[in-house]
Formats: C-alpha cells, structure tokens, sequence
C-alpha cells in the first residue's frame, strides 16, 4: 500500500502518518509544497525514532508525481466524496491520497477522479477529522481486506505469558 500526502500543512500529522506506515510496510509520498521543512524536530518526535524506518519520496507537484507512477490505482479521501471508504476494493499495490489539512485535495484532482473519490462517515457539524487518524482509518481498511499481508497478527507479553487453550 502507499499513502500520498497532497500539501500537507502540519508536522506533527506528517509524523504521525510516517510511523503508521512504518508500523504498516506502507510506502508514504509527499507532494510539495509542505507546510514545513522534513527535518523539523515535530515531525522527527511525532515518527519518534522510526523517521529514518520510513520509506519516503517528495514529489515538486501532482503531476510529477502522475509521471513517474503511470496507470497507479489511487483513491481520494476527501469528505466530498459519494462513495464510502468501505465501498472501495483495495488492492495492495494502490495508493490512498489525502489533501492538505485546511482544504483538502484540489477539486480540480476530484473532479478528474470521481470515481476513485472516498470518504470517511461522519455527523455533518463537523468539517473533518484529523489528517492522522483518517489516514489511519483508511489503511486499516485496506489492509484488511488485503489480510494484513506479512504484518504480524498476534502479539505477546512482556513479564507474563498467555494460558493455553484449556488451561
């Protein structure tokens, strides 16, 4: 999976999203302008000490970014779409884009790609979530219909151990 930010604005989310996917195996790619410069002490405490885990890659615009992954399946998150994110069938290679904390994707992208368009339910007092939680949300998403791929799906204890079945 790969998650692209459009623009994005906030540091502190930018980090946040980079440890999800190193905590995920996602790639994350980054379309200029950003609201801040990547070497930024929020962004490093936000990913903590998994920035340099991250397999990351800045793009000068949209279209750079087209150029160099032709015939990419990329979703739209965006709360303007019809479609809800549970309605999408993702594959393991597709992208999720997101858009910039404080206008989201550019219509101009929207309108070219409706049908790709997703969006998180919400009650409609509120104008979005936050950028890092619906990133989160979303890949979850995909991951699970993808089994979670090689990601490890059982955890364990650290002083105790777990009862056996039976015990």
């Amino acid at each position: 999976m790969h998650i692209i930010l459009h623009q994005p604005e906030i540091p502190a989310n930018t980090g946040n999203i980079g440890r999800t996917c190193v905590a995920t195996g996602t790639g994350l790619h980054l379309i200029e302008p950003l609201g801040f410069r990547l070497d930024e002490k929020s962004i490093k405490r936000s990913g903590m000490d998994y920035w340099d885990k991250l397999d990351v890659t800045r793009y000068m615009n949209y279209n750079e970014f087209l150029s160099k992954h032709p015939g990419a399946k990329i979703w739209m998150a965006t709360t303007k779409a019809k479609k809800v994110y549970t309605e999408a069938d993702f594959g393991i290679d597709d992208f999720i884009m997101f858009g910039k904390e404080s206008a989201g994707i550019p219509e101009e992208i929207l309108v070219e790609n409706e049908e790709t368009c997703i969006r998180i339910p919400m009650l409609d007092q509120i104008r979005s979530l936050n950028l890092s939680n619906s990133v989160a949300i979303v890949l979850y998403e995909a991951l699970r219909q993808n089994d979670f791929g090689s990601m490890q799906m059982e955890g364990n204890l650290h002083r105790l151990h777990w009862r056996k079945e039976g015990s």
